[in-house]
Protein backbone atom coordinates (compact mmCIF):
# COMPACT_ATOMS: atom_id res chain seq x y z
CA UNK A 1 0.00 0.00 0.00
CA UNK A 2 2.86 2.25 0.75
CA UNK A 3 4.82 1.79 -2.23
CA UNK A 4 1.70 2.06 -4.39
CA UNK A 5 0.94 5.67 -2.89
CA UNK A 6 4.84 6.51 -3.31
CA UNK A 7 4.29 5.18 -6.98
CA UNK A 8 1.39 7.18 -7.20
CA UNK A 9 2.80 10.82 -6.01
CA UNK A 10 5.34 10.07 -8.30
CA UNK A 11 3.17 9.97 -11.07
CA UNK A 12 1.41 12.67 -10.12
CA UNK A 13 4.62 14.74 -10.49
CA UNK A 14 5.70 13.29 -13.51
CA UNK A 15 2.44 14.72 -15.14
CA UNK A 16 2.32 18.25 -13.44
CA UNK A 17 5.72 18.71 -14.93
CA UNK A 18 4.58 17.14 -18.22
CA UNK A 19 1.65 19.35 -18.61
CA UNK A 20 4.30 22.52 -17.34
CA UNK A 21 6.93 22.03 -19.85
CA UNK A 22 4.14 21.24 -22.64
CA UNK A 23 2.58 24.48 -21.65
CA UNK A 24 5.84 26.92 -21.61
CA UNK A 25 7.06 25.36 -24.94
CA UNK A 26 3.39 26.12 -26.57
CA UNK A 27 3.96 29.73 -25.27
CA UNK A 28 7.68 30.21 -26.36
CA UNK A 29 6.46 28.82 -29.43
CA UNK A 30 3.65 31.22 -30.07
CA UNK A 31 5.54 33.73 -29.48
CA UNK A 32 8.58 33.35 -31.86
CA UNK A 33 6.02 32.46 -34.42
CA UNK A 34 4.29 35.74 -34.02
CA UNK A 35 7.43 37.17 -34.31
CA UNK A 36 8.58 35.41 -37.72
CA UNK A 37 5.97 34.14 -38.92
CA UNK A 38 7.36 30.57 -38.61
CA UNK A 39 8.79 28.21 -35.71
CA UNK A 40 12.30 27.29 -36.87
CA UNK A 41 12.83 23.00 -36.66
CA UNK A 42 15.85 23.81 -34.77
CA UNK A 43 14.22 25.47 -32.04
CA UNK A 44 12.46 21.83 -30.59
CA UNK A 45 16.24 20.96 -30.36
CA UNK A 46 17.26 23.82 -28.47
CA UNK A 47 13.99 23.68 -25.70
CA UNK A 48 15.15 20.18 -25.18
CA UNK A 49 18.83 21.49 -24.22
CA UNK A 50 17.06 23.90 -22.18
CA UNK A 51 15.34 21.12 -20.09
CA UNK A 52 18.67 19.28 -19.93
CA UNK A 53 20.19 21.51 -18.45
CA UNK A 54 17.44 22.60 -15.99
CA UNK A 55 16.85 18.88 -14.66
CA UNK A 56 20.88 18.43 -14.13
CA UNK A 57 20.70 21.34 -12.07
CA UNK A 58 17.78 20.19 -10.42
CA UNK A 59 19.14 16.55 -9.54
CA UNK A 60 22.71 16.52 -9.72
CA UNK A 61 24.51 20.17 -9.32
CA UNK A 62 21.71 21.72 -6.44
CA UNK A 63 21.23 18.54 -4.49
CA UNK A 64 25.10 17.28 -4.63
CA UNK A 65 26.58 20.50 -4.86
CA UNK A 66 24.97 23.37 -3.58
CA UNK A 67 22.95 21.63 -0.81
CA UNK A 68 26.01 20.92 1.04
CA UNK A 69 27.47 24.29 0.92
CA UNK A 70 30.42 24.04 -1.43
CA UNK A 71 28.98 27.47 -3.35
CA UNK A 72 32.69 28.30 -5.21
CA UNK A 73 32.61 24.87 -6.78
CA UNK A 74 28.70 24.93 -7.43
CA UNK A 75 29.40 28.50 -9.73
CA UNK A 76 32.61 27.39 -11.32
CA UNK A 77 30.36 24.06 -12.47
CA UNK A 78 27.26 25.90 -13.75
CA UNK A 79 29.50 28.36 -15.35
CA UNK A 80 31.25 25.49 -17.65
CA UNK A 81 27.98 23.98 -18.15
CA UNK A 82 26.33 26.77 -19.50
CA UNK A 83 29.62 27.27 -22.00
CA UNK A 84 28.91 23.78 -22.85
CA UNK A 85 25.01 23.98 -23.23
CA UNK A 86 25.76 27.24 -25.36
CA UNK A 87 28.21 25.50 -27.58
CA UNK A 88 25.44 22.67 -28.08
CA UNK A 89 22.98 25.30 -29.12
CA UNK A 90 25.17 27.65 -31.91
CA UNK A 91 27.65 25.03 -32.97
CA UNK A 92 26.17 21.42 -33.12
CA UNK A 93 22.23 21.74 -33.75
CA UNK A 94 21.84 22.07 -36.97
CA UNK A 95 20.98 25.39 -38.33
CA UNK A 96 17.90 26.38 -40.76
CA UNK A 97 18.76 27.20 -44.16
CA UNK A 98 18.90 31.05 -44.74
CA UNK A 99 15.52 32.65 -43.65
CA UNK A 100 15.45 34.30 -47.59
CA UNK A 101 14.89 30.64 -48.69
CA UNK A 102 12.94 28.96 -46.30
CA UNK A 103 11.03 31.82 -45.06
CA UNK A 104 8.26 34.81 -46.06
CA UNK A 105 9.70 37.94 -47.89
CA UNK A 106 10.68 40.61 -45.69
CA UNK A 107 11.06 38.39 -42.87
CA UNK A 108 15.37 38.64 -42.83
CA UNK A 109 15.47 41.13 -39.99
CA UNK A 110 12.85 39.05 -37.87
CA UNK A 111 14.60 36.06 -38.36
CA UNK A 112 17.80 38.12 -37.09
CA UNK A 113 16.24 39.45 -34.16
CA UNK A 114 15.24 35.08 -33.39
CA UNK A 115 19.32 34.09 -34.22
CA UNK A 116 20.20 36.81 -31.77
CA UNK A 117 18.09 35.70 -28.92
CA UNK A 118 19.93 35.84 -25.64
CA UNK A 119 20.71 32.34 -25.12
CA UNK A 120 23.05 32.66 -22.37
CA UNK A 121 20.28 34.50 -20.46
CA UNK A 122 17.84 32.47 -21.33
CA UNK A 123 20.24 29.20 -20.18
CA UNK A 124 21.10 31.08 -17.07
CA UNK A 125 16.87 31.75 -16.34
CA UNK A 126 16.70 27.90 -16.75
CA UNK A 127 19.37 27.50 -14.03
CA UNK A 128 17.75 29.86 -11.28
CA UNK A 129 14.48 28.53 -11.91
CA UNK A 130 15.69 24.76 -11.55
CA UNK A 131 17.92 26.09 -8.24
CA UNK A 132 14.98 28.18 -6.72
CA UNK A 133 12.21 25.03 -7.26
CA UNK A 134 15.05 22.55 -5.70
CA UNK A 135 15.37 24.91 -3.18
CA UNK A 136 12.16 25.68 -2.52
CA UNK A 137 10.94 21.80 -2.37
CA UNK A 138 13.89 21.10 -0.16
CA UNK A 139 12.81 24.19 2.64
CA UNK A 140 9.52 22.80 2.59
CA UNK A 141 10.72 19.51 3.75
CA UNK A 142 13.17 20.43 6.10
CA UNK A 143 9.93 22.52 7.69
CA UNK A 144 7.61 19.57 7.44
CA UNK A 145 10.36 17.12 9.04
CA UNK A 146 10.73 19.63 11.81
CA UNK A 147 7.01 20.11 13.02
CA UNK A 148 7.10 16.47 12.69
CA UNK A 149 10.25 15.98 15.18
CA UNK A 150 8.70 18.83 17.40
CA UNK A 151 5.40 16.63 17.47
CA UNK A 152 6.79 13.48 18.19
CA UNK A 153 9.21 14.97 20.74
CA UNK A 154 5.92 16.60 22.72
CA UNK A 155 4.32 13.33 22.16
CA UNK A 156 6.87 11.50 23.56
CA UNK A 157 7.46 14.61 26.64
CA UNK A 158 3.87 14.43 27.08
CA UNK A 159 3.64 10.45 27.68
CA UNK A 160 7.05 10.85 30.11
CA UNK A 161 4.90 13.41 32.24
CA UNK A 162 1.99 11.61 32.58
CA UNK A 163 3.87 8.41 33.17
CA UNK A 164 5.87 10.52 36.04
CA UNK A 165 2.39 12.23 37.16
CA UNK A 166 0.65 9.11 37.79
CA UNK A 167 2.80 7.44 40.20
CA UNK A 168 3.28 10.53 42.23
CA UNK A 169 -0.69 10.77 42.39
CA UNK A 170 -0.98 7.09 43.72
CA UNK A 171 1.68 7.58 46.37
CA UNK A 172 -0.02 10.53 47.68
CA UNK A 173 -3.12 9.00 47.73
CA UNK A 174 -1.51 6.05 49.86
CA UNK A 175 -0.32 8.20 52.05
CA UNK A 176 -4.13 9.39 52.70
CA UNK A 177 -5.10 6.27 53.04
CA UNK A 178 -2.07 4.76 55.27
CA UNK A 179 -2.86 7.87 57.55
CA UNK A 180 -6.42 6.51 57.63
CA UNK A 181 -5.04 2.59 58.40
CA UNK A 182 -2.73 3.86 61.48
CA UNK A 183 -6.00 5.83 62.90
CA UNK A 184 -7.96 2.69 62.23
CA UNK A 185 -10.79 4.59 61.05
CA UNK A 186 -14.56 3.09 59.56
CA UNK A 187 -13.82 5.08 56.74
CA UNK A 188 -10.39 3.17 55.50
CA UNK A 189 -13.16 0.61 53.48
CA UNK A 190 -14.62 3.74 51.71
CA UNK A 191 -11.35 5.19 51.03
CA UNK A 192 -9.82 1.83 49.14
CA UNK A 193 -13.36 1.69 46.79
CA UNK A 194 -12.84 5.41 45.83
CA UNK A 195 -9.13 5.09 45.42
CA UNK A 196 -10.07 2.16 43.07
CA UNK A 197 -12.46 4.63 41.05
CA UNK A 198 -9.32 6.54 41.34
CA UNK A 199 -7.44 4.47 40.17
CA UNK A 200 -9.96 3.20 37.09
CA UNK A 201 -10.40 7.16 35.89
CA UNK A 202 -6.19 7.57 35.97
CA UNK A 203 -5.20 4.49 33.97
CA UNK A 204 -8.24 4.09 31.41
CA UNK A 205 -9.66 7.45 30.99
CA UNK A 206 -6.72 9.41 31.55
CA UNK A 207 -4.85 7.19 28.58
CA UNK A 208 -7.06 9.55 25.96
CA UNK A 209 -5.58 12.92 24.58
CA UNK A 210 -8.64 14.37 25.81
CA UNK A 211 -11.44 13.58 27.99
CA UNK A 212 -14.99 14.90 28.86
CA UNK A 213 -14.67 18.16 31.60
CA UNK A 214 -17.14 16.95 33.45
CA UNK A 215 -15.61 13.20 34.11
CA UNK A 216 -12.31 15.30 34.81
CA UNK A 217 -14.35 17.39 37.83
CA UNK A 218 -15.88 14.07 38.86
CA UNK A 219 -12.40 12.70 39.37
CA UNK A 220 -11.18 15.74 41.03
CA UNK A 221 -14.53 15.20 43.80
CA UNK A 222 -13.42 11.72 43.77
CA UNK A 223 -10.06 12.66 45.05
CA UNK A 224 -11.45 15.67 47.69
CA UNK A 225 -14.14 13.50 48.70
CA UNK A 226 -11.34 10.85 49.45
CA UNK A 227 -8.96 13.37 50.93
CA UNK A 228 -11.83 14.55 53.48
CA UNK A 229 -11.88 10.99 54.89
CA UNK A 230 -8.88 11.61 56.35
CA UNK A 231 -9.35 15.12 58.01
CA UNK A 232 -10.59 15.88 61.35
CA UNK A 233 -12.06 19.16 60.66
CA UNK A 234 -13.33 19.26 56.87
CA UNK A 235 -15.19 22.56 57.57
CA UNK A 236 -12.27 24.25 56.34
CA UNK A 237 -12.26 22.88 52.59
CA UNK A 238 -14.82 24.45 50.23
CA UNK A 239 -15.32 23.19 46.75
CA UNK A 240 -17.65 25.88 44.27
CA UNK A 241 -18.09 24.40 40.63
CA UNK A 242 -20.00 26.70 38.10
CA UNK A 243 -21.02 26.83 34.15
CA UNK A 244 -21.48 24.14 31.26
CA UNK A 245 -18.77 21.36 31.43
CA UNK A 246 -19.63 20.08 27.89
CA UNK A 247 -15.94 20.68 27.05
CA UNK A 248 -13.12 18.34 26.04
CA UNK A 249 -9.94 19.17 28.32
CA UNK A 250 -6.83 16.96 28.48
CA UNK A 251 -6.65 14.71 31.32
CA UNK A 252 -4.98 15.14 34.88
CA UNK A 253 -4.28 18.80 33.99
CA UNK A 254 -6.30 20.25 37.29
CA UNK A 255 -5.24 17.73 39.69
CA UNK A 256 -2.23 18.67 40.62
CA UNK A 257 -2.97 22.08 41.65
CA UNK A 258 -5.50 20.52 44.14
CA UNK A 259 -3.35 17.69 45.15
CA UNK A 260 -0.53 20.32 46.18
CA UNK A 261 -3.85 22.41 47.94
CA UNK A 262 -4.44 19.70 50.36
CA UNK A 263 -0.44 18.22 50.63
CA UNK A 264 -0.19 22.44 52.07
CA UNK A 265 -3.21 23.27 53.17
CA UNK A 266 -3.23 22.56 56.88
CA UNK A 267 -1.81 25.26 59.00
CA UNK A 268 0.27 24.50 62.52
CA UNK A 269 -2.65 24.49 64.63
CA UNK A 270 -3.99 21.57 62.12
CA UNK A 271 -6.58 22.74 60.53
CA UNK A 272 -7.56 22.45 56.49
CA UNK A 273 -8.18 26.01 55.00
CA UNK A 274 -8.66 25.05 51.32
CA UNK A 275 -11.14 26.82 48.94
CA UNK A 276 -11.25 25.59 45.19
CA UNK A 277 -13.56 27.33 42.53
CA UNK A 278 -13.71 25.63 38.99
CA UNK A 279 -16.07 28.50 36.57
CA UNK A 280 -16.85 27.88 32.83
CA UNK A 281 -17.64 30.70 31.40
CA UNK A 282 -17.02 31.97 27.38
CA UNK A 283 -15.33 28.69 26.30
CA UNK A 284 -12.43 29.99 29.27
CA UNK A 285 -12.27 27.25 31.96
CA UNK A 286 -10.84 29.23 35.39
CA UNK A 287 -9.26 27.40 38.30
CA UNK A 288 -9.10 29.40 41.70
CA UNK A 289 -7.11 26.95 44.31
CA UNK A 290 -6.27 28.65 47.80
CA UNK A 291 -4.64 26.97 50.41
CA UNK A 292 -2.97 27.89 53.90
CA UNK A 293 0.99 27.55 53.82
CA UNK A 294 3.19 27.81 56.59
CA UNK A 295 7.17 28.62 55.60
CA UNK A 296 8.21 24.90 55.87
CA UNK A 297 5.02 23.95 53.33
CA UNK A 298 6.20 26.62 51.31
CA UNK A 299 9.72 25.71 51.35
CA UNK A 300 8.73 22.01 50.40
CA UNK A 301 6.30 22.94 47.42
CA UNK A 302 8.88 23.50 44.62
CA UNK A 303 10.34 19.66 46.12
CA UNK A 304 7.30 17.97 44.06
CA UNK A 305 7.14 16.80 40.58
CA UNK A 306 3.43 17.33 40.32
CA UNK A 307 3.53 21.01 39.61
CA UNK A 308 6.79 20.92 37.65
CA UNK A 309 5.17 18.50 35.31
CA UNK A 310 1.65 20.28 35.57
CA UNK A 311 3.69 23.42 34.16
CA UNK A 312 5.34 21.10 31.82
CA UNK A 313 2.32 20.38 29.85
CA UNK A 314 0.51 23.54 30.22
CA UNK A 315 3.08 24.74 27.93
CA UNK A 316 2.84 22.02 25.25
CA UNK A 317 -0.28 21.35 24.75
CA UNK A 318 -1.73 25.58 25.29
CA UNK A 319 1.11 27.39 24.62
CA UNK A 320 -0.75 30.43 23.13
CA UNK A 321 -3.98 29.60 25.05
CA UNK A 322 -3.38 29.25 29.14
CA UNK A 323 -2.24 31.89 31.69
CA UNK A 324 -1.37 30.46 35.22
CA UNK A 325 -0.76 32.76 37.87
CA UNK A 326 0.95 31.57 41.19
CA UNK A 327 0.80 33.62 44.20
CA UNK A 328 3.03 32.29 47.02
CA UNK A 329 2.80 34.33 49.91
CA UNK A 330 3.77 33.76 53.57
CA UNK A 331 0.51 32.06 54.67
CA UNK A 332 -1.27 31.31 51.75
CA UNK A 333 -0.65 29.52 48.64
CA UNK A 334 -3.07 30.70 45.26
CA UNK A 335 -3.22 29.22 42.05
CA UNK A 336 -5.26 30.69 39.07
CA UNK A 337 -5.10 29.47 35.99
CA UNK A 338 -7.09 29.90 32.61
CA UNK A 339 -7.66 27.52 29.48
CA UNK A 340 -9.02 28.38 26.49
CA UNK A 341 -11.60 25.32 26.05
CA UNK A 342 -12.95 22.93 22.57
CA UNK A 343 -16.62 22.27 22.84
CA UNK A 344 -17.27 18.42 24.02
CA UNK A 345 -18.79 18.03 20.41
CA UNK A 346 -16.24 19.62 17.83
Amino acid sequence: MIELNIYNKKSSVLMIHIFLWIIMFAISASQIYIKIGTIPYDYFFRFCVFLIAFYLNYYIFVPKILLKKQFLYYIITAILFSILFIFLIEFVIPKPPHPQENFPQNLENNYSIYRSFPTLILLLLFFTLSTSIKLGIEWYKSEKEKVLIETQKANSELSFLKAQLNPHFLFNTLNSIYALANKKSENTTLSIVTLSELMRYTIYEASENKVSLKKEVDHIKNYISLQLLRLKDSSGVKLNIHGNLNYKIEPLLLISFIENAFKYGTDFKGKTNIIIKITVKDEELHLYVYNTSTKHNTKNQNSGIGLVNIKNRLNILYPNSHDLNILNEKNSYIVNLIIKLKSNTK
